[in-house]
């Protein structure tokens, strides 16, 4: 099959990652060995780039408790970016959502409340009862969400994670392990907006209402750990304390998984530590940016000739600080000719970076707008065109 070459440039890189799922791991230095001693299971993640950083019990499976609200509110959020899900529509809690236990916004059966607070409720206060409205808006039961959960963490390429609920609350064949969870919250961090939610410390919900409720963060790094801006924390007496923390310094996201934690001064402790060590020892080297041009791809037989291809997040490499740097290329590829149609976040192919002829790090790159097929009387007349130029 032809294969479409796009773009290639020079890059310095120390380091790698692969596609999601797949991921490699920086070299561990020795003081790594001791990070999150405590918890159960553990890892540290590059969140541009997926490079594991430290790991220790990474993929072993764990009752995750309310860090399964992560693929939850990345459903939400993906649900919106396809237009089926607006931030100011209502949704009507059931009988059935209210009913939930354990942390909850305490929604009454039959209230309204906007998708907009609904996820402040999930992120902040790791509403249950929100989690269950908001699933049954998108996919009409909670039962049916949790499959549409299940189907997403197979294209992730999940291995050790399978949902039962969509909160999290104690649960048969309901699991996931460290790594996973970071690889969904590095997906949930491919959209801007979830950190406008996470990162809040304090907010309100029914703030016009004669029942205002205060909503405070269960994720207290969010206000004591400079950057810290997310994700979801977790508890239940058999998960013990969980969380999935994110916090960003010079140019550097980080993602720190903790499980199976003695209490929440230990687990905050040690995910401060996590962090310490990453922004320490290793820095960013940005490829691209947001919304950075990343070069054209033939379209056939759509409306447009070329598709445009822009960076829908940060593409970039993990570095040492200090380490020297070697020539490194990179090439947006596309193992075959894309046709038309073509929708908005279609994968249409891969960026490649290579040191020589090895390639160090993949990265799937999708569609930012779409391609139209074009009518039969316009490919009629660009033939023709052709033929007589």
């Amino acid at each position: 099959m032809k294969r479409w070459i796009v773009a290639a440039c020079m890059f310095t890189m120390l380091g790698w990652s692969v596609l999601p799922g797949v991921m490699q791991a920086a070299e561990q230095p020795a003081a790594a060995a001791e990070l999150a001693p405590s918890a159960r299971s553990a890892i540290v993640m590059d969140a541009d780039s997926g490079t594991i950083i430290y790991e220790r019990n990474s993929h072993d499976k764990l009752p995750p408790a309310s860090i399964t609200k992560i693929m939850t509110m990345l459903l939400t959020l993906e649900a919106i970016d396809e237009g089926k899900l607006k931030l100011t529509d209502k949704v009507q809690a059931s009988e059935y959502a209210a009913s939930m236990g354990g942390s909850q916004i305490f929604l009454e059966p039959g209230e309204e409340m906007t998708v907009d607070d609904l996820l402040k409720g999930i992120a902040m206060a790791s509403g249950n009862d929100a989690s269950v409205a908001m699933a049954e808006k998108i996919a009409g039961t909670e039962e049916a969400f949790v499959e549409l959960m299940n189907k997403r963490a197979q294209t992730l390429g999940l291995k050790n994670t399978h949902f039962a609920n969509c909160n999290g609350l104690p649960a048969d064949n309901h699991y996931s392990s460290a790594h996973d969870i970071a690889v969904m919250s590095r997906e949930l961090l491919k959209h801007s907006e979830a950190t406008t939610y996470t990162g809040k410390y304090q907010d309100y919900l029914r703030k016009d209402t004669e029942k205002p409720f205060w909503l405070v963060n269960t994720n207290k790094l969010v206000r004591f750990y400079s950057g810290a801006d997310g994700l979801k924390t977790g508890y239940t007496s058999e998960a013990k304390f969980c969380l999935s923390a994110t916090a960003s310094r010079d140019n550097l996201r980080v993602i720190a998984v903790v499980m199976g934690e003695p209490n929440t001064k230990t687990r905050n402790s040690e995910v401060s530590q996590m962090f310490d060590y990453a922004f320490a020892q290793y820095t960013n080297h940005s490829i691209f940016r947001t919304g950075d041009p990343m070069g054209t791809v033939p379209v056939e037989k759509g409306m447009a000739r070329e598709l445009a291809v822009e960076a829908k997040h940060p593409y970039s490499v993990l570095l040492r600080k200090g380490a020297a740097t070697a020539d490194i290329r990179h090439e947006l590829r596309i193992d075959s000719p894309l046709r038309a149609p073509v929708k908005v976040g279609q994968k249409v192919g891969r960026l490649i970076v290579y040191q020589g002829d090895k390639v160090l790090s993949e990265f799937e790159v999708e569609a930012q707008q779409e391609v139209a097929r074009a009518t039969w009387w316009q490919l009629f007349k660009r033939a023709g065109a052709e033929l007589f130029s």
